[in-house]
């Protein structure tokens, strides 16, 4: 059967269906978006569905975004998405704004022990019995006109979005649907705190194993790289490729000769930016050594895992009497900092990152783990 499909190409439109849609319980959402060579997603087009009809909104002729972003914010519209982390970049990047409350499909699937980061076909054919067109998600979605199939396919996104929050709601009872909408407000708070370019240095693989001087040089490369990357709208690995950062923080190069040697360097990154580099990493590494960074936490050591095991049985054990996908019960991140405030003697207590309904559910249960009394 056709969707029916209605084209949004202009400000006006766009107004008046986003008040329409403000007076709905709920509203499914995707983007099509490309991403080769820049930071920043560029988004292509906008699927809205309400259930009756496929909105689609171009992005490339659209100039006032206040009342999509006016949508987004309304607390009394649902809005549905599916694996969404990209789709939240679109949304902040072009309208400044993000969804609240944010119902994502994918982790409903796992709530219900559908399975656990199902991708969106797979979960319509298991819960609809519908077969999608394939083919279309790595096509130009900048061209215009799109083409009668990219049509197609972005119509049935939106559409059958729709159809599968009707169908999975009345699934769901009212605590799995409280903590659907809490996973995703906690998403949406990660993203409207940007990460901080002199904080990068943290994720830098390998980085404990550096010195504290050395450190100093890793945090302005790292810091440099990520407002660079940002400035030039490139990835990251354009600017300067991730494994050349603890390298260049370890040996501290003195002239492009060293440099070009330093693993994973890319000659262009030498050419355009070698002086650059060999500028912050002088200065860096004359950092006073009261001004250096504290020497990061080590990984929790191999023998570390058998109480990982046992914090993880937690969850499992919640999620198989709660009838969640244990995947998305304790993530091996919360476990590990819970370990990392005691290890390996305790006391232990638990880290922030463990919040909302799990922490009240499983938080005494994994201290009591860890202190032998379970």
């Amino acid at each position: 059967m056709a969707i029916e499909t209605q084209w949004v190409r202009d400000d006006a439109h766009l107004a008046r269906l986003c008040a329409e849609w403000r007076q709905l319980p709920y509203v499914a959402m995707d983007t099509e978006f490309m991403r080769v060579d820049t930071f920043y997603p560029i988004a292509a087009l906008l699927q809205v569905g309400d259930g009756r009809c496929a909105y689609l909104i171009d992005p490339l002729t659209i100039t006032d975004w206040s009342a999509f972003a006016a949508l987004l914010e309304d607390q009394d519209v649902v809005k549905v998405l599916h694996a969404c982390s990209e789709d939240l970049e679109v949304f902040l990047r072009l309208t400044g704004s993000l969804p609240v409350p944010l119902f994502d499909t994918q982790l409903a699937a796992g709530y219900l022990n559908i399975g656990f980061s199902m991708g969106y076909s797979r979960l319509v054919q298991s819960v609809l019995g519908l077969e999608l067109p394939k083919g279309e998600t790595r096509s130009d979605w900048l061209q215009r006109p799109l083409s009668e199939m990219q049509v197609r396919y972005a119509a049935e996104d939106a559409q059958h979005l729709a159809e599968l929050y009707e169908a999975l709601l009345p699934r769901l009872d009212e605590n799995k649907r409280s903590w659907i909408l809490e996973d995703g407000a906690e998403l949406v708070a990660g993203f409207r705190c940007e990460l901080d370019p002199d904080e990068a240095y943290r994720d830098v693989k390998q980085a404990w194993r550096l010195k504290p001087q050395q450190l100093a040089v890793l945090k302005v490369l790292a810091a440099w790289r990520e407002r660079q990357a940002r400035a030039r709208n490139q990835p990251r690995n354009r600017v300067l490729r991730e494994h050349s950062l603890w390298p260049l923080a370890r040996t501290q190069p003195g002239d492009l000769l060293m440099l070009a040697r330093i693993e994973d360097m890319h000659p262009r990154t030498v050419r355009q930016d070698g002086e650059t580099l060999l500028a912050l990493i002088r200065e860096a590494a004359a950092t006073p050594a009261q001004d250096w960074p504290e020497p990061l936490p080590e990984p929790l050591p191999l023998e570390a895992s058998s109480r990982l095991k046992k914090l993880r049985a937690v969850g499992q054990r919640e999620g198989a009497a709660l009838g969640i996908a244990p995947e998305l019960m304790l993530r091996k991140k919360v476990l590990e900092a819970l370990l990392k405030t005691g290890y390996p003697d305790g006391p232990y207590h638990l880290p922030d990152s463990l919040r909302g309904w799990r922490r009240a559910r499983m938080g005494q249960a994994l201290l009591d783990v860890l202190e032998n009394k379970s």
